[in-house]
C-alpha cells in the first residue's frame, strides 16, 4: 500500500462523484475510500455501488467508511474505521482476514497498537494540517510517523488538509500514503492533482 489515498466528499451528485474519482484514478491515485456522512442509506449504496464498479475496472482497492453492512453486501475491499466506531477486532472478524481494515488513530499511538493487535491492515493518523472538510484537533506532530513505524509493522496513512507541498514532508519521515479530498475533489484537474501527489514517491 503506497501513494494517494482519495476520500470522497459528502457530494449528492454520483455521476460527478464517479466522474472524478475516475480522473484521480487516471492519475494515478492508489485507493479509493467512499465517505459520506449525510447520505440517505439508498443514496449511500448507489454511490458506493457504482465506485465500486469504476475501481474494479481500475483494479483499485475500494473502502467504505464506518458502514460495515454495506461494505458486506457490495463486498467492498474494505472497511476503515474511527475512533469512536465499531473496534477493529469486530470489523476483522466480521470481514473476514482477507479484506483491507483502515483505524483512525488520531495522534495516538496507544490506539495505533491495539489496532495492530486486533488485526488492522495500516493505521492513520491525523490531523497534521487544518482542513477544508473535517473538523478536528490540528495536534498530531510529524515525529509520529517514524515513532509508529519503530513500535508498529503496519503502513501509515497522513490525514488532515494534505496538499502535495504540505504532505512532502511526511512522506519523506516514512508515511506510505496520503489521504487527500479538497486538494483532488476541488482542484480544477483531480488528475493533474493525483500525478503531482504521485511522485511524492517518485
Amino acid at each position: 500500500m503506497k501513494g494517494l489515498y482519495i476520500v470522497t466528499p459528502d457530494w449528492d451528485d454520483t455521476a460527478k462523484l464517479v466522474q472524478v474519482s475516475e480522473e484521480a484514478l487516471r492519475g494515478g491515485a492508489a485507493i479509493v475510500q467512499y465517505r459520506h456522512k449525510t447520505a440517505s442509506p439508498e443514496l449511500r449504496r448507489e454511490q458506493a455501488a457504482a465506485l465500486l464498479a469504476l475501481c474494479r475496472r481500475y483494479q483499485r482497492p475500494f473502502i467504505i467508511n464506518d458502514h460495515l453492512d454495506l461494505c458486506l453486501e457490495l463486498d467492498a475491499d474494505g472497511l476503515h474505521v474511527g475512533g469512536t466506531d465499531a473496534p477493529v477486532a469486530e470489523i476483522r472478524e466480521k470481514l473476514g482476514a482477507g479484506k483491507i481494515v483502515g483505524a483512525s488513530c488520531y495522534g495516538d499511538l496507544g490506539l495505533a497498537h491495539r489496532a495492530h493487535r486486533e488485526g488492522a491492515s495500516y493505521v492513520a493518523y491525523g490531523g497534521f494540517y487544518p482542513s477544508r472538510v473535517k473538523k478536528y484537533p490540528v495536534t498530531t506532530p510529524v515525529s509520529i510517523i517514524a515513532q509508529s513505524h519503530a513500535e508498529i509493522p503496519l503502513p501509515v496513512v497522513v490525514i488532515g488538509g494534505m496538499t502535495v507541498e504540505n504532505s512532502a514532508p511526511l512522506v519523506k519521515a516514512g508515511a506510505e500514503m496520503v489521504a487527500a479530498i479538497s486538494s483532488v475533489y476541488l482542484d480544477q484537474s483531480p488528475r493533474e492533482a493525483a500525478q503531482a501527489f504521485g511522485q511524492l514517491w517518485a
